[in-house]
Order: C-alpha cells, then structure tokens, then sequence
C-alpha cells in the first residue's frame, strides 16, 4: 500500500525502497516488542504522503510503551553481535525525522517522516 501511495504521487523508487524498510522495522517493533505478540493487541498504522514535501507513517502499538532513550547503541562493539536491537537505528538512518511519545491506549506511537525533492535521496548518516 505505502509503495503505491508514493507512486501514485511520483515519489521516486529508492525513496520508496527506504521509506518501507523503515516503515516494516516499526511495525515489527511494534508488533513484536510493544504488543509481545499478543493477537488481541492491535497495531494503528497512519501514511499520509504529501508530495512534494513528504512522506508521513505513524505506527501506535497497544503494549506497555518504552523510552527509547534507554536503547543500546547498536554501534557499540559490546553490541555489535546481539541479534536484536537495530530496528530504532534504521529507522533513524532511513528517515529525516524519528518520533517518539506515548500513544493513545498506553503504548508507543512513532512518527516517521521522510522529506521529499531536493536532495540526495539516499538514507543519510
């Protein structure tokens, strides 16, 4: 849904590409760590893509929430072999702007927004 949204509003593919590594990184978190897989916990996803300026995806779990101050850096050679951990790090390398606060019914709510037009369209450090 996401990749034709942005098509249909002439958002390039490589931006597409990352913008939906990002996108698939939140909603496994969400899923995952924020609803522990609970099937009765759902999981709100938002896309609004406002072309030329940006792309906006807003995914809201139902779990406990997080601060996500507390991460482990990824980066950190004491972390460099743990099998999670990463998805936050992407999601910040693949996006201009990463939001965090708590959402509606006690969980997470992240907002991730990728500007458009301008500038080079590769995920940036």
């Amino acid at each position: 849904m996401l990749s034709e949204l942005c098509e249909a509003e002439g958002v390039n593919s490589e931006v597409r590409y990352w913008v939906g590594m990002a996108l698939r990184e939140a909603l496994a978190n969400a899923i995952k760590h924020g609803n522990q897989l609970n099937p009765e916990r759902r999981v709100l996803l938002e896309i609004r893509v406002d072309a030329p300026r940006e792309v906006v995806l807003v995914v809201e779990d139902e779990g406990d929430g997080f601060d996500p101050a507390s991460l482990a850096d990824p980066t950190d050679p004491n972390n460099l072999l743990r099998s999670s951990g990463r998805g936050v790090y992407y999601m910040r390398h693949f996006m201009d702007e990463v939001r965090f606060q708590p959402g509606a019914k006690g969980g997470t709510r992240i907002e991730l927004i990728r500007k458009l037009g301008g500038r080079d369209e590769e995920p940036h450090s």
